[in-house]
């Protein structure tokens, strides 16, 4: 597999290794988002040794890494023996790399200081007084971003005011994640997409895959997947506790996204759903969404939480309310559920093409953004929404008064000019700079759109998309 993306963050660490002082990186980001893979290929032309912690005593890691230093310069002794503690290793470190450049990569660092409170102290202790006037590369990596955050990051943190940068890495976006598969169309992949989002770890398992309900099947409902219990194993490796996490996370999953919505599913208080909130926000796996029009966001009344990560969402669809039908393989009873039939008691539409509109609102918002230079500067793109209707799409700059207007329809209709007379009338109620603002309109399509809504277009300068592809440009954009 190529290497896909994170130019910015390679040349970054680039950048801070050509400066040939001592650097002590944080990089930190989610599970199977990429941070072992943009370590090693920071690294592959480098002088450099990689640890990987674990869940072992201090005292084996410490004697492991006293092993791969000891191989690295060569000395039987230290191969033999390891190091004895912390302050041997910095000690060790710092003489071998006084007038030589090495990168010494720790991963998982907060294995690390589960096993012993007071390493990140000690690291403290060793970066102060034996590496920092060094020419080592140490980068501490870890996917507990709160425990990293703690750590290292946080003004209580021991090593707060050490660093010399720091990477938090999120997930590709639509367009770094379609280059895992060149060779699919926009509609094909964006259905990998609404399974996969942008998780290199988790696209990586449909790379040269078969018909989409065949590769659900192998890679995602048999129980041998990496993917099958794949959130399980997330939750347990961040949580303590992960019966109330799970409860909030389906609730989210099946459309619950008020506050009131999701303890009332969950059989929480309003209290203890907070706290348990606040944690996935800090995961990165839940996210509090405020319509982008909102003038003092933090404050905003009307926030619906979301699941971030697109492939929670599925797997709360399709994985956890059916494992007894996969445990007995019955992967077609699912696949029918996901493609064709209604779920949860037969209320809720939660079909696979109702979850992949969702994703293709998102993947609209990340194009708009990208087509700043054809239509307008925008400071935020996002949903908009009150308590009677909602728009999928809403650019604006708030120092020119401009805002775009965009609906999303993933259907196999045509997008008629009814579409964009009803997304008018909701923009009309949008209150934003009501009687002093320039408007645009924005309509996206998963099967283009009819001649009456062509000619509208052109006619009123309607900026038109089928799947990926600007059709229309308006000639005042941006006047």
């Amino acid at each position: 597999m190529p290497f896909i993306n994170r130019e910015q963050e390679l040349s970054t660490l680039n950048e801070k290794w050509q400066s040939n002082t001592a650097q002590l990186f944080i990089i930190y980001g989610k599970r199977r988002v990429g941070k072992t893979e943009l370590i090693k290929q920071f690294i592959k032309d480098k002088p450099a040794l990689y640890f990987l912690a674990d869940k072992r005593t201090t005292m084996d890691q410490l004697r492991e890494l006293g092993q791969i230093v000891g191989n690295y310069f060569k000395d039987d002794i230290l191969i033999k023996n390891g190091f004895g503690d912390w302050v041997e290793a910095f000690s060790y470190l710092k003489t071998k790399t006084t007038a030589t450049p090495l990168v010494l990569a720790i991963d998982e660092y907060p294995y690390l200081t589960e096993n012993d409170k007071s390493t990140s102290s000690l690291f403290q202790k060793g970066w102060d007084e034996y590496l920092k006037n060094t020419n080592i590369f140490l980068i501490l990596s870890g996917s507990s971003i709160a425990m990293m955050e703690s750590e290292t990051l946080n003004q209580s943190a021991p090593l707060f005011g050490r660093r010399t940068g720091q990477i938090l890495v999120d997930p590709l976006n639509f367009s770094q994640s379609w280059q895992f598969f060149p060779e699919k169309n926009f509609s094909d992949f964006l259905n990998i997409y609404t399974i996969t989002g942008g998780m290199p770890a988790y696209l990586k398992q449909f790379v040269g895959g078969g018909d989409l309900s065949g590769e659900i099947k192998k890679k995602i409902f048999s129980k041998t997947a990496f993917l099958y219990n794949e959130v399980e194993f997330t939750l347990k490796e961040e949580l303590r506790e992960t019966k109330n996490y799970l409860a909030i996370l389906r609730a989210i999953a099946t459309g619950k996204r008020k506050l009131s919505e999701i303890v009332n599913e969950a059989g929480l208080d309003k209290a203890t759903a907070n706290k348990y909130l606040s944690v996935l926000i800090n995961l990165r796996l839940v996210e509090r969404e405020v319509p982008v029009t909102e003038a003092k966001p933090d404050k905003s009344r009307k926030g619906l939480y979301k699941i971030s990560d697109n492939f929670f969402v599925v797997w709360f669809q399709y994985i956890f309310p059916y494992k007894s039908y996969l445990e007995m393989d019955n992967y077609d009873y699912v696949l029918e559920k996901m493609f064709n039939g209604l779920q949860y008691n037969d209320t809720i539409n939660s079909s696979f093409k109702t979850i992949t509109a969702q994703a293709y609102e998102r993947v609209a918002a990340e194009l708009l953004i990208g087509w700043r230079d054809k239509i307008f500067a925008f400071e935020r793109v996002g949903r908009d929404w009150d308590n009677n209707q909602e728009i999928d799409v809403v650019g604006l700059n708030s120092s020119e008064k401009k805002i775009i207007f965009g609906e999303c329809k993933w259907s196999v209709s045509p997008v008629g000019i009814n579409i964009y007379e009803e997304l008018k009338k909701k923009a009309d109620k949008v209150e934003w700079n009501k009687n002093d603002r320039k408007e645009y309109y924005i309509l996206f399509s998963q099967s283009g759109f009819t001649p009456e809504m062509i000619k509208a277009a052109k006619n009123e300068g309607v900026f038109l998309v089928e799947g990926n592809v600007l059709l229309e440009k308006r000639s005042n954009a941006g006047d």
